[in-house]
Order: structure tokens, then C-alpha cells, then sequence
């Protein structure tokens, strides 16, 4: 294997930084530390009890990946969590982001249960949605942002999958 994935360290700032710096890296996406070391390592520091993140490393420990899934803890949303992902680009296409998505999977409905995942993925990104349908995940909506990209507004998807048998628990009774 090229790259593996572990929970995230706070040695992981500078590589979380420079993914962040790269074109069309979910440039406002809400939650993640900016391009900018000293916010990522803040991030890195401030993560609570339900925030559960991870990189994908390179053999030589460069970052090549992160994703996070962060718990809801208001109590009448207490089974949801959201996901947050992006790879670095000479990566992409390469399992890294299914590895990523995969592992935050299987915390979820494994581990910690949770009835509801939730992201958002740019509409023009159709590998991503492709591979988000095929885990299990359905558009809700779509919503028009503004966008550092550019300066342009562009197009963006909700997308939510329920954990496999959740219909089927007590607390969707």
C-alpha cells in the first residue's frame, strides 16, 4: 500500500495547510482550518470529543488526505454526523478519498451508531457524487454559494445516507 490512514496528529498542520492551498480544495467549506499552518495546527488543537478525524499519509508521511466527521451534539440531532473530505490532486482517482470516506463509514455506523451522514460535494464534481451514490448516499438539495473560486457563485448538493437498518430501530419509530 502507498498510504495509509490514522487518526490526526498535530504534526499533520503544515500538510493539512498545503492541501488546503491547492485549486478547487473546498475553499469554504465550514469547520476546517484555512491554508494558513497556525489555523490548522488551532484546529488540530480544538478538536472535541465529537470531532473524529483522520488523514491519508504518504510512506514519507507527507498528508496526501483528511477527512473528519463531526457528531452533532444537540439532542434532537444526536445520531447525525457530518464528513468533511478532501485529497490532495495527484492523488485523486486513486482510492484514496473511497479509503477515506470507507473508514469514516464504518466509525459511524459501527461505532458510534449514527442514524444520519451528512455532506455537501460542488455540483461540477461528478466523480465525487458518483462515488458518494455509490455508498449509499442520496442528494437532498441543492443550494447556490458564493465562492472564492474565481469570484463566481457555484452550485452545491446536500447529500445524507442513512445507516443501513436504521428504519428498522427504535429511535426512527
Amino acid at each position: 500500500m502507498e498510504y495509509i490512514i490514522r487518526p490526526i496528529r498535530l504534526q499533520d498542520a503544515e500538510g493539512i495547510a498545503a492541501l488546503r492551498r491547492m485549486p478547487g480544495v473546498m475553499e469554504n467549506t465550514l469547520g476546517l482550518p484555512s491554508c494558513r499552518v497556525a489555523d490548522s495546527r488551532a484546529f488540530i488543537e480544538g478538536l472535541g470529543p465529537n470531532d473524529h478525524n483522520f488523514v491519508a499519509a504518504a510512506e514519507d508521511e507527507t498528508v496526501i488526505g483528511a477527512a473528519g466527521l463531526c457528531v452533532c451534539s444537540n439532542p434532537r440531532m444526536r445520531h447525525v454526523g457530518s464528513v468533511g473530505i478532501f485529497v490532495h490532486t495527484d492523488w485523486q482517482g486513486r482510492g484514496v478519498g473511497t479509503a477515506l470516506m470507507e473508514t469514516l463509514l464504518d466509525l459511524a455506523d459501527n461505532w458510534l451508531m449514527l442514524l444520519r451522514v451528512e455532506l455537501e460535494v460542488y455540483a461540477d464534481n461528478e466523480r465525487a457524487i458518483a462515488l458518494y451514490e455509490k455508498m449509499g448516499f442520496q442528494r437532498e438539495g441543492l443550494r447556490r454559494i458564493a465562492t472564492v473560486r474565481r469570484g463566481r457563485y457555484i452550485d452545491e448538493y446536500s447529500m445524507a445516507r442513512l445507516r443501513p437498518g436504521a428504519w428498522e430501530t427504535e429511535a426512527c419509530r
